[in-house]
């Protein structure tokens, strides 16, 4: 073990807390996770131990929703970085590296757009692209499962609630045994293969946290990511490194093509062997190499 995890619970205001996990030195530079879409503060292990071998402190928290953070209905992508700021502020850091990973990546870039004094340099690993420009066809490339899901969030929140209603328990309950058939046509050989050990494991448990008091974080996800995300991508100053799968149906290659031509400034990877969650587990000690000497 690289080192021991600590969960947090950090009051925003009197009626919001946000349950953070943090590992590895107290002094070195955070490192802050956001994580996917449903998702929780829990960390991976072999991301644990590659962080702090750089000498970073690791952290990541619960997106309002999710978890045992508060829900905060309504919130935009943007509103991630006040959160992100208080949550530094309140262990004592000022500036800090940011990474996030698919539905985590949109969380990343407002942090890089809003918080430009305060983040070295950012990453996105298969991270979604905003909807809506001419250019992009958003759902072109996912499984049906997204498809079906995010054809519920554009029809209106009552649809989009009616489809959580119906799959959220499920991946509430998810083992890491049951993980593949669970995300079915949103995984194709190459992400099966990296889904059998340690890493579906990780996903079941991060999935049942995320979901255990309901599905509202995955809810106020969906609508914030097909929502106007409350920040101009072209503001971004700081280094920002892309990483993409052309074998990705979660979130398909198309959409890191059109941040890698829409991000100022950024250093994109557009790597035609992986999908969506191998090149996470097979890079992540590049992309953080990439990104600390980006920050440099």
């Amino acid at each position: 073990m690289a080192s021991i995890a600590h969960r947090l619970r950090i009051s925003l205001t009197t009626e919001r807390v946000l349950e953070v996990a943090v590992a590895g030195p107290e002094d070195g530079t955070p490192l802050v996770f956001h994580h996917g879409t449903p998702g929780s503060q829990i960390l991976f292990e072999p991301f644990i131990e590659a962080a702090v071998a750089r000498g970073l402190r690791y952290l990541s928290y619960s997106r309002p929703g999710y978890g045992n953070s508060t829900r905060q209905s309504g919130r935009t992508v943007a509103d991630c970085a006040t959160d992100t700021a208080s949550i530094l502020d309140q262990l004592g850091a000022k500036r800090f590296y940011v990474i996030g990973w698919s539905g985590g990546g949109p969380h990343a870039l407002g942090c890089a757009a809003l918080l430009p004094q305060r983040v070295i340099a950012a990453s996105t690993i298969a991270g979604v692209a905003p909807f809506g420009p001419q250019d992009l066809d958003w759902l072109a490339g996912m499984g049906k499962e997204n498809i079906e899901e995010f054809q519920a969030a554009l029809a209106g929140p009552d649809e989009l609630r009616s489809f959580l209603e119906r799959v959220g328990p499920g991946f509430a309950q998810v083992t890491g045994g049951q993980i593949i058939s669970a995300f079915g046509d949103l995984v194709d050989d190459v992400d099966k293969a990296v889904l059998s050990g340690q890493l579906g494991v990780f996903l079941a448990e991060n999935g049942r946290e995320a979901l255990r008091n309901g599905f509202w974080g995955w809810f106020d996800d969906d609508i914030a990511f097909i929502s106007n995300w409350g920040f101009d991508l072209g503001r971004i100053k700081v280094p920002v490194t892309l990483w993409q799968g052309a074998k990705d149906r979660m979130v398909p290659f198309a959409h890191g093509c059109w941040l890698a031509e829409h991000v100022p400034e950024v250093r994109a990877h557009l790597l035609p062997e992986h999908g969506h969650l191998s090149l996470a587990v097979g890079s992540f000690s590049r992309i953080l190499d990439e990104l600390i000497a980006s920050g440099n």
